[in-house]
């Protein structure tokens, strides 16, 4: 896994990229800078202009922090836990995701990517 930050409104949080080609593909763009714009009261997106290399599944349970690949080419941003049918690609998850909700805010916010 590789260790990454993720800065939002100043603050910084740790995550880690998972090992797999999507996140190995992702990893190689950083750093990133994305205008992520806000979905449903629980997530952050952003269509990435290339696709990446996708191997989705369902995962059930979303939980604050994760970070995922919707479709081939959406970075999705999670900040709080809930259910779900539709299916990812995981990328990453923050390790500790206390005050994420806050720091994203209401509404788009700029988030950026980079190694630690």
């Amino acid at each position: 896994m590789n260790q990454i930050e993720i800065i939002i409104n100043g603050k910084t949080f740790s995550a880690q990229l998972y090992d797999n080609e999507t996140a190995h593909a992702f990893a190689s763009q950083l750093p990133l800078t994305l205008d992520m714009r806000e979905l449903n009261g629980n997530e952050k997106y952003y269509y990435m202009p290339d696709s990446l290399p996708a191997q989705a599944s369902r995962p059930g349970t979303i939980r604050t922090g994760d970070l995922m690949l919707y479709g081939a080419d959406c970075i999705v941003l999670f900040y709080k836990d809930f259910r779900t049918g539709y299916s990812y690609t995981p990328l990453g998850h923050i390790d500790d995701p206390n005050g994420l909700e806050s720091a994203l805010g209401q509404g788009d916010v700029k988030v950026t990517f980079q190694f630690s």
